[in-house]
C-alpha cells in the first residue's frame, strides 16, 4: 500500500497539489462548497493513479486543490462505499493519500436519517461517536503495523477541539445542530422497519452508508477528524414511506449552506 501512496502523492504533488493544510470529504448532495474554494488544481479521480472510481450518479470523483478560508484544502467531490463493490482499503485510501500530501485535519461530511425522531431532515447532527455495521475493518490487512498502530484506540473518534468550536459556530450562526451517534451500514438498500427499531435500540441517532471507515483511518494515522451529517430523512418505523431519492437529494442541498457555514468558519479558526 506504501508503493500505491507514493504513486498517487508524486503524481499529485506534480499537477500542483502542494502542502494542503485541510481534507475535506464531502458526502451526497453536498458539493455547493466548491463555489466557495478559490481552485489551483483538480483531477478526476479516474487520472489518479491507483484511485478508485466513483459509481454513484450524485458523487462527481474529483479531487480539488485551493485556498478556502484562508487554508488550503484538498476537497474530495464524492467519495467511496461498500456498496459500490470496493474493500475497506479502497474506502479509505483518499484519506491516507491526502494525509501523505500534508494535511494536519480532516473534516467529513454525510448525508444520513434521522434515527432520533426528534431530529428532522433539513437539520444537521454533529457526529459525537458511531457505531461500526460494516461488517470489517480498514486496518484488518496483513501489514497494516508498518503504517500505524494496529490497535488503534477509539474511545474519542472525533476530534473534542474541533467539535466544539463547531457547536459554538452553530450557537452564534443560529443554526440548529444536534450532537449524536451515527451507524454505519453497507447499504445499498435502505433499512427495513425493523432493523430501523434495533438501530434505536443499540443507540443510534443517524445512520448512513460512509465515514465510518474513514474516520477509523484518521484515527490510525492520528489525523483530527471532525464530521457532520445533513438529515435528509426521518426513519420513523411506524410511519415508513417508501424512499424518494431525490427528496433525499433535496434535503441534502437545503442543509447544506448551513453545513458550508460551519466549515468555512471553522477553517478560519484551526
Amino acid at each position: 500500500m506504501k508503493k500505491y501512496i507514493k504513486e498517487a502523492v508524486d503524481f499529485l504533488k506534480q499537477r500542483g497539489f502542494e502542502a494542503p493544510e485541510v481534507g475535506v470529504i464531502l458526502g451526497t448532495g453536498l458539493g455547493q462548497i466548491i463555489e466557495k474554494v478559490s481552485i489551483e488544481a483538480e483531477m478526476s479521480y479516474n487520472h489518479i493513479p491507483n484511485f478508485p472510481t466513483a459509481t454513484v450518479e450524485f458523487h462527481k470523483g474529483k479531487l480539488i486543490y485551493g485556498t478556502l478560508s484562508g487554508k488550503k484544502v484538498i476537497l474530495m467531490q464524492g467519495r467511496f462505499h461498500l456498496y459500490e463493490g470496493y474493500s475497506l482499503e479502497d474506502v479509505t485510501f483518499p484519506v491516507r493519500v491526502m494525509h501523505a500530501l500534508g494535511i494536519k485535519k480532516l473534516l467529513v461530511s454525510n448525508a444520513s436519517g434521522a434515527i432520533n425522531l426528534a431530529f428532522k431532515k433539513g437539520q444537521i447532527m454533529l457526529i459525537e461517536d458511531h457505531i461500526n455495521l460494516q461488517g470489517g475493518s480498514p486496518l484488518a490487512f496483513k501489514g497494516v503495523e508498518k503504517m500505524g498502530e494496529r490497535f488503534v484506540d477509539m474511545s474519542a473518534p472525533y476530534d473534542v477541539d474541533m467539535n466544539q468550536k463547531i457547536e459554538e459556530i452553530a450557537r452564534e450562526q443560529k443554526i440548529t445542530l444536534h450532537k449524536g451517534v451515527y451507524a454505519s451500514v453497507v447499504g445499498p438498500q435502505l433499512e427495513t422497519r425493523a432493523e430501523y427499531r434495533y438501530l434505536k435500540i443499540i443507540g443510534a441517532d443517524a445512520v448512513g452508508m460512509s465515514t465510518v471507515p474513514e474516520v477509523i483511518v484518521a484515527n490510525h494515522l492520528e489525523l483530527p477528524v471532525s464530521a457532520l451529517s445533513v438529515l435528509t430523512d426521518e426513519c420513523d418505523p411506524d410511519n415508513l414511506k417508501p424512499v424518494d431519492i431525490p427528496e433525499i437529494i433535496e434535503m441534502a442541498s437545503k442543509a447544506e449552506p448551513y453545513m458550508i457555514t460551519i466549515f468555512i468558519e471553522l477553517l478560519k479558526n484551526i
